[in-house]
């Protein structure tokens, strides 16, 4: 479990963990029955760095190796699937845009406070009505420079945090032609008028986590605000997308461990033809697979946050981890349901929130059918 991991890391580990024992799985159930965000637990996470994972110190973050950021979200994940995937998003989708490709000004200006719990979060806009996996020609919200002011129309949809953000980073074409070279990330701050938030999606899972259509009615924000150089911003998604693969990866980990141990609880207490349900081989294969899968899909994370870590290529194995993590998350807990029988699809267990909160992550940050796809170019790519 531990992936030879050091000893500032394991104390790491150990401190997410017991934080997100006492803060966040015991409200896990109410979040989701109310859709209430948790932030009361969020406004304690500053302190601890968990606002800030991939954030220089300079400006407030903890500035944690990729390793230890996948350790904080798989704790978080195992603890609540709402709470995990904002945080997630916050960390890998939200702010780490400024911290690859802000200059120093733009991070001061944007980040000291959404990594600090005292503001709200940080979201990335990427997905559009008419555009979910296209992002090369599929993107219509359009940004036309007018003295020195982005102004922007256009409609985005599935933003993760974007009614709990500071700030929106977006994805615009500013240039005609559907090239590679025609789109670019700006900064919106949320309050900027003529940016408009509609109401959270109804959900399946993840309830307690809001996901929203934007509407930009003439959005003007400064020229100042772009991200980088102009006509970049596919390049920049595409390798935000990377470490945000390892994130999912991870918080589908925390997940399926949090299902496999409601599971092994419960065979051990259950009874049946005079017997625990745990002495008998259908349940304990159940039992094996899930603890194998998530050992497996454990290392496949670190590995690529360890590749990432050391500056070396690792789209090809991020992919790998969040594909068959996610995957196998689903089906450890759809067996932990199995396991419970008619009590796992009941409400009063873990398990089926559980489920349906694992649903999603064979679909955000990119299907398990693209992910099979980024895969399969990696390898006829190499020599």
């Amino acid at each position: 479990m531990d992936f030879d991991l050091n000893d500032e890391q394991r104390m790491w580990r150990t401190a997410v963990h017991d934080f997100v024992a006492r803060e966040v799985k015991p409200k896990a159930r109410q979040v989701d029955e109310e859709g209430a965000f948790n932030w009361e637990a969020v406004r304690k996470m500053g302190p601890l760095g968990l606002l800030g994972l991939n954030v220089d110190e300079a400006y407030g973050g903890a500035g944690v190796d990729p390793i230890s950021a996948a350790i904080a979200i798989e704790e978080l994940g195992w603890g609540c699937g709402s709470t995990a995937l904002a945080i997630s998003a916050h960390n890998g989708l939200g702010c780490a845009p400024l911290t690859l490709f802000g200059d120093p000004q733009q991070q001061q200006r944007f980040l000291p406070t959404v990594v600090s719990g005292r503001g709200g979060l940080a979201a990335l806009a990427l997905t559009e009505p008419g555009a979910g996996s296209d992002l090369r020609g599929g993107i219509s919200t359009r940004a036309v420079l007018q003295d020195g002011i982005w102004v922007i129309n256009g409609s985005k949809m599935w933003c993760t945090n974007a009614s709990l953000a500071e700030f929106i980073v977006t994805l615009v074409r500013t240039r005609s032609g559907e090239g590679s070279n025609s789109l670019s990330l700006l900064v919106v701050p949320k309050e900027t008028p003529g940016l408009h938030i509609s109401p959270p999606e109804k959900k399946m899972g993840l309830k307690g986590s809001p996901a929203h259509a934007l509407t930009f009615d003439n959005v003007r924000v400064p020229s100042e605000y772009l991200l980088g150089e102009e006509g970049q911003g596919l390049q920049q998604v595409l390798e935000v997308l990377n470490g945000g693969r390892i994130s999912i990866g991870a918080l589908a980990v925390g997940l399926a461990q949090s299902a496999f141990e409601e599971a092994v609880r419960y065979a051990r207490q259950r009874e049946a033809f005079g017997h625990p349900i745990a002495d008998f081989q259908a349940i304990q294969w159940m039992l094996a697979d899930a603890a194998t899968e998530i050992h497996a899909a454990r290392l496949m994370v670190y590995h690529s946050a360890w590749l990432k870590s050391i500056g070396r290529s690792f789209a090809k194995e991020a992919s790998m981890a969040k594909l068959f993590a996610s995957e196998m998350a689903e089906r450890v807990c759809r067996n932990a349901i199995q396991i419970h029988g008619g009590y796992g699809y009941s409400r009063e267990f873990p398990v089926e929130l559980t489920y349906r909160d694992a649903r999603l992550m064979t679909i955000g940050e990119g299907t398990s059918e693209i992910q099979r796809l980024v895969i399969a170019r990696a390898i006829l790519s190499e020599g």
